[in-house]
Formats: structure tokens, sequence, C-alpha cells
């Protein structure tokens, strides 16, 4: 009876044996586990800030432009053309409007500038060499009105208005400069060989023009 007992027994415990494929101290200690899903995690949180800052930068590669909108803005699509682009901000009022203009008169940037101001109020502003122009100014109810206009190469004229009630202009004021400094002219892409993209050139039309 006693040598059928080992008998059974000792393939039992042959196989749990070879069952046990790694030593013990291979495992991932706690920390290691844990260190690993902090790592997961840091890299999804960045997977989404990088999603949310795409989201935020428009690029027109027909028309040679491109900005970055401030974070939790919302694009308004109804308001959109494929010569302009709408984003809001959501609780309070505020909007940013960039469109393209043909410019078929060749007008200067001066005319262009005088018919954009016309009918607002308080109108300030600097032209920056030829090509660009930078003012603030109020529409009459209760909106400041912060606006770059940069003229392309080819005469078309690219403008961005900033608009917030200027109630809230100490929370604005800054938002509405960087916003307006991000906004980017390069060649459109019917300009570009092979009608491909151009990349960037991350200058003003006035800075272009200064570095030549």
């Amino acid at each position: 009876m006693k040598s059928f007992n080992l008998a059974v027994c000792l393939p039992l415990m042959l196989l749990v044996a070879c069952g046990r494929a790694e030593p013990v101290e291979d495992m991932p200690t706690q920390e290691e586990l844990a260190a690993a899903a902090n790592a997961a995690a840091a890299k999804a949180v960045a997977s989404e800030q990088a999603d949310a800052a795409a989201s935020r930068n428009y690029v027109n590669v027909e028309r040679g432009f491109s900005i970055t909108f401030p974070e939790g803005w919302q694009k308004d699509a109804s308001a959109g053309t494929a010569d302009s682009v709408v984003y809001q901000d959501p609780g309070a009022g505020a909007d940013v409007r960039v469109f393209w203009q043909d410019n078929r008169d060749d007008q200067t940037l001066q005319q262009i500038v005088e018919s954009v101001s016309s009918g607002s109020e308080g109108v300030d502003g600097d032209f920056i060499g030829d090509n660009e122009y930078r003012g603030t100014s109020n529409d009459g109810e209760g909106n400041n009105v912060a606006m770059r206009l940069l003229r392309q190469p080819n005469g078309t004229i690219v403008t961005a208005t900033f608009v917030y009630p200027e109630m809230l202009s100490e929370q604005y004021q800054a938002i509405a400069e960087k916003t307006l400094d991000s906004l980017r002219i390069f060649a459109p892409k019917a300009e570009t060989p092979e009608g491909g993209a151009a990349p960037a050139s991350g200058r003003s039309a006035a800075e272009a023009t200064a570095g030549q």
C-alpha cells in the first residue's frame, strides 16, 4: 500500500516542479509594477495633451496661413469657410476669427485696415513695415477688438480678429496678444512645387521682408 502512494505522488511532484518556469526572484517587485503603471499613465496623458494641442493648431494649406487658438476654445464649424475659421470661448462670449482675402483690387494694407475698422470706435494701431498691421478698437457694443493683418507676397491678405467683452479686458488681453502672435503665413499650396504644402516660415510678412 505504501509503495502505491509513493508511485502516485512522484509524478505529481515532478509535474509541479516542472511547472515553475522561472525563479521567484525574477518576478517584478511591487515598486517595479507601480513604476510601469505610472509610466503608462504618463504616456496616456501626454498623448491626450498632444491630441488637444493638435486640435488647437489650425493650418490652411490652400491659403497659406496658420494660427494656434487658446486652450479650451471650441471651433464654430457653422461659421467657418474654406477661406476662414472661427473659434469661440464657450462661456464668455469671446471669439477669434481668421480669414483670407483675395484682394483683387490690389488695395494697400492701409486701405484694407480702414475698411476693416469702419464703424469701430477708439481705433489705435501701428503698421509694421509694409506688410503687417497690429491694432485695437471697440465695436461700440461693449467689446474690445484686437486685430492683426498680414499681407502675403502675392498681395492677398490674412486678417485675425480677437473679440472679447470690455469688462473682461484684464483676463483676455494677454490671451489675445499671444493668439495673434501665433498667426503665421507661408506659401499657399498653388504656389508650391507640384502643389505640395510649403512649411510655415514661422515669421510674419514684415519679419520675412526684414530678413531679405
